[in-house]
């Protein structure tokens, strides 16, 4: 392994941490809300908002981020192309969820 590759393998897999690290705190409703729901709404809304779900949604997109990090980690380490392909998967679930999700709470309100 080339240094260049291990210093991109350290890179991601720190990026993929992060974002782990994110996500625990956003499951414990912990920090910043870091949602567009959260940011775009005006001062008078963020007070009345329920922030749970919103915190639920932006939990688990980070948890799948971090998951697609951490396969370019390993198809990096590895040395495996093929691995890239789990990537594919994993992006649609972020974007679908997010979708769904986003819908979803809309509802409830």
């Amino acid at each position: 392994m080339k240094t260049s590759e291990l210093v991109t393998a350290v890179v991601l897999f720190m990026i993929a941490a992060g974002l782990l690290v994110l996500a625990i705190l956003h499951f414990l409703e912990r920090g910043p809300l870091l949602n567009n729901a959260a940011i775009y709404a005006s001062r008078e809304e963020r007070k009345t908002m329920g922030k749970k779900p919103w915190y639920r949604q932006s939990a688990i997109v980070f948890c799948l981020l971090s998951a697609v990090f951490a396969v370019l980690g390993l198809s990096i380490v590895l040395q495996n192309g093929k691995l890239m392909l789990l990537e594919i998967p994993l992006f649609a679930a972020v974007i679908v969820y997010a979708l769904v999700s986003t819908v979803r709470i809309g509802r409830k309100k």
